[in-house]
């Protein structure tokens, strides 16, 4: 199903998120500050997942075009 590059980035995006989303970092986000009126650590929490898929996104999406380009 993936293979080479693809498979290497859905990997890199994995290890990403199990670092952003661990306590050393999210220790940063933990403060009583606000951002626009919203709490930082959970405004944190939805930037960090939002763009962890918008980059997923962007990875499948791009591999599927590759791909069909290439069978056409």
């Amino acid at each position: 199903m993936f293979e080479g590059l693809d498979a290497q980035r859905l990997v890199a995006l994995f290890f990403l998120a199990l670092v952003l989303f661990n306590f050393p970092l999210l220790a940063l986000w933990d403060h009583d500050v606000t951002l626009w009126g919203l709490p930082l650590f959970p405004t944190a929490l939805f930037l960090i997942w939002a763009g962890l898929i918008a980059a997923l996104a962007w990875v499948m999406e791009r591999g599927q075009h590759g791909q069909g380009a290439a069978k056409d």
